[in-house]
C-alpha cells in the first residue's frame, strides 16, 4: 500500500517515530524525517513489516535522499527516572531539536505527544504504516538501536541482545534469572522472573 507523503501539502513535516518503548534492556531512540519533495517510496514502510537486512538496506537510502533527519537516545537511568512514555516523547523532542530545518507540522506515531516549540502537531495511530515520513522515522530508529543493541551484546553476551534486541524473550528473562540486571537495564521495569 502506497504511505501518505504529504498530510497538510501546506508545511514543512517531520515525520517522529521511536523503538524500544517495551524493552527491558537499552535505551529509547527516536527518529525526526523531514522528506524531500521527490523522495520516492521505494520499500520504505513501517519498520516492523520489514526484515532486518531490508531495513539495514533502506537506511543508506533514508539518508541521502530526505531533506533532513536526526536520531536521538534517552538512557534506562532517564527512563527510570521519568517513566518510559515520557521518555519516549522528550527523545522525539531531542531528535526534532537536532533537525537543522524547522519543521512546520509535526506528524508522531501513536497517540500521546507533548506540545513542541508551538509547532502544531498530529498523533497518528499505526502511523508508521500509513505516513511515509514516519515510516522513514521507525526505520532509522530501529535500525540505529538495533546496531547499538549489538554491539552492547559483546559486552554481555549472556542476554542474547544480538536477536531479541531487549525484549523479554524466553533467552532474556533465563539469563535474568541465571545473571540479574546489567546496567543496561531498566530497573523500573519488572525484572525478575522464575
Amino acid at each position: 500500500m502506497e504511505l501518505i507523503k504529504n498530510y497538510t501539502n501546506l508545511y514543512i513535516e517531520a515525520g517522529c517515530d521511536e523503538v524500544g518503548r517495551g524493552c527491558l534492556s537499552g535505551p529509547v531512540v527516536a527518529a525526526a524525517v523531514i522528506l524531500d519533495d521527490d523522495f520516492k517510496q521505494n520499500l520504505v514502510n513501517d519498520s516492523k513489516k520489514l526484515n532486518f537486512k531490508t531495513r539495514m538496506s533502506l537506511d543508506e537510502y533514508i539518508k541521502d535522499n530526505v531533506k533532513n533527519y536526526a536520531i536521538a537516545e534517552l538512557s534506562p537511568a532517564f527512563i527510570d527516572e521519568h517513566n518510559i512514555l515520557n521518555a519516549s516523547i522528550h527523545a522525539m523532542h531531542q531528535a526534532l531539536d537536532k533537525l537543522t530545518t524547522r519543521p512546520e507540522f509535526i506528524l508522531v506515531d501513536g497517540n500521546k505527544f507533548h506540545p513542541y516549540n508551538f509547532i502544531p502537531h498530529q498523533c497518528i495511530i499505526k502511523g508508521d504504516s500509513k505516513i511515509l515520513s514516519i515510516a522513514a522515522a521507525s526505520i532509522l530508529a530501529k535500525n540505529y538501536r538495533d546496531k547499538l543493541m549489538i554491539e552492547l551484546h559483546e559486552e554481555f553476551p549472556d542476554y542474547g541482545w544480538d536477536t531479541n534486541f531487549g525484549y523479554a524473550t524466553k533467552k532474556h528473562q533465563e539469563a535474568l534469572i541465571k545473571h540479574g540486571p546489567t546496567k543496561y537495564h531498566r530497573q523500573s521495569f519488572r525484572l525478575k522472573y522464575d
